[in-house]
């Protein structure tokens, strides 16, 4: 099946309400509870709708807002295993949900490799992408017993080592290529207007970091955790490998540039804020 653009865009109303039950999650800033894998989360209503889905932040579930399948949900649930319902047929819930996590990484890779072909700079590798591209669509068109039995991760590291080589043409393309800060631990890091231009920053954990005002300019942030990492004014634009989960479990505002390719999240205030007003000293001399 060729994948097209709309086919990696969840449609949930085609879906069995996969994402609410295949993961486990536990309880943390992500999740008000605990949930095991293949148990259906309790807000799973029987038409397989959400009950708190307008809601989920204020309820505590920011991690649910943020998720996408990437389309995998509609293609599991309409294509690999035809319209088959796991709750009517319950013999094929172990399989549909691990059909679900394999094919959810799959088009998230495609997702990437899309990109990555559409980087001018990148055109000594179109072909291997192509390759990959062909190859990717391949695995996912599987049926349940092969996509349960995929090794996804082999096939991720190998499509990762070409939208890293990928990452390399595109970022030295630009004036300068920026500081390799792959996988780098800067949870909670001052960043403030830093100059990331160019720089590599794949798979690194800026959870809470502070990158208002920053430079993300052609900056690699293939699987970068920007999980509540404050994007104010921060300009992304040309930023490679970001997804709109990554976006959403962000905060960024009005004045916050991101790439064309990536929608602006709801929940993001719609107005810049207010400029900082300095604090003057109060008569006398004595500091406000």
């Amino acid at each position: 099946m060729r994948v097209t653009p709309s086919d990696l865009r969840a449609d949930c109303s085609r879906c069995f309400g996969l994402c609410c039950v295949a993961p486990a999650f536990a309880a943390s800033a992500d999740f008000a509870i605990d949930k095991a894998a293949g148990q259906p989360c309790p807000h799973l209503r029987s038409d397989f709708g959400c009950a708190i889905h307008a809601r989920l932040r204020q309820r505590g579930f920011p991690g649910c807002a943020a998720y996408d399948c990437f389309g995998a949900g509609q293609r599991v649930a309409q294509v690999t295993f035809g319209g088959r319902d796991w709750r009517a047929e319950p013999r094929t819930a172990a399989a549909m949900f691990a059909a679900f996590q394999a094919m959810r990484q799959l088009h998230e890779l495609i997702w990437h490799l899309r990109e990555a072909r559409s980087l001018r700079a990148a055109a000594e590798v179109r072909g291997a992408l192509d390759e990959a591209i062909a190859e990717t669509e391949r695995l996912a068109d599987g049926g349940a017993d092969a996509l349960a039995a995929l090794d996804v991760t082999a096939h991720r590291r190998d499509v990762q080592t070409l939208l890293g080589r990928a990452s390399e043409l595109a970022r030295a393309g630009g004036r300068r290529r920026g500081r390799d800060r792959r996988g780098a631990d800067l949870a909670g890091a001052d960043l403030r207007r830093a100059d990331l231009a160019g720089a590599c920053l794949a798979g690194a954990c800026l959870i809470g970091a502070d990158l208002r005002g920053a430079d993300l300019r052609r900056a690699d942030l293939l699987g970068a955790d920007l999980r509540v990492a404050h994007l104010g004014g921060a300009d992304l634009s040309g930023a490679l490998f970001l997804t709109p989960p990554q976006v959403d479990a962000a905060r960024g505002d009005a004045a916050t540039t991101l790439p064309r390719t990536v929608r602006r999240p709801r929940h993001w205030p719609v107005a810049a804020p207010p400029p900082a007003r300095e604090r003057r000293p109060k008569a006398g001399g004595g500091a406000a």
